[in-house]
């Protein structure tokens, strides 16, 4: 694969192999989401119901999402190579994208871990739950890749990024519940879409200007 297409797909397979050789990150994110869900069923009170557990299970999945993007450029930083990818001659987006690509399957697969475990500890999952984390997935990812790519120039890069973070997937976690709850999901899931969609754009068209500053 050439051009853009083949920038983006080698970043996303430089930290795909990084990861599975090093197994730094994944292991993390399963471990945290394990360990809370099973801490939200035994602290639960026996009569909450699945409802108030399909609200845990979005906190689970935003902070276990948090757990990964922490690491988005620690490769990077550690090894002095981000100044050689701005530097390359190539679309600088590629590495959002391709970052963000490798984001997503790492989430995608500490959830396909939490989600079976949910729906034993409370009762089943709905597809509309399913979907509506699909979709939260890619605008945790977009937003959370580019968040990080800001924080990682900075002294306080832990605490800038959820700072940063936190308050822009409030609209996902809106959404996710809505869609797990309601017995129409359609609205939602059309936010989650639309949330997907408008800040896909705008992190894919300001990234460049994040990584040249």
């Amino acid at each position: 694969m050439t051009g853009y297409v083949g920038d983006v797909a080698a970043m996303a397979r430089k930290d795909l192999l990084l990861e599975f050789r090093a197994r730094d990150t994944l292991p993390a994110m399963l471990l945290f989401v394990v360990a809370a869900l099973v801490i939200f069923h035994f602290a639960l009170p026996s009569g909450a119901g699945r409802l108030a557990g399909l609200g845990l299970l979005w906190v689970a999945i935003v902070f276990t999402a948090l757990l990964g993007l922490s690491r988005a450029f620690v490769a990077e930083r550690e090894q002095g190579v981000l100044d050689g990818l701005v530097l390359a001659p190539s679309d600088r987006s590629a590495i959002w994208l391709g970052k963000t690509i490798a984001a997503f399957a790492f989430l995608a697969l500490s959830e396909v871990v939490a989600l079976p475990l949910f729906a034993l500890f409370f009762s089943g999952i709905h597809g509309a739950t399913v979907a509506g984390v699909v979709l939260a997935d890619i605008g945790i990812c977009a937003v959370g890749v580019f968040v990080a790519a800001m924080a990682v120039a900075t002294r306080a890069r832990e605490l800038l990024l959820p700072v940063l973070f936190l308050p822009l997937a409030i609209p996902v976690i809106v959404g996710g519940v809505g869609a797990s709850v309601t017995g129409s999901p359609g609205r939602y899931l059309a936010f989650l879409a639309l949330y997907d969609a408008l800040f896909a754009t705008i992190c894919w068209a300001s990234f460049e200007y994040v990584v040249t500053e």
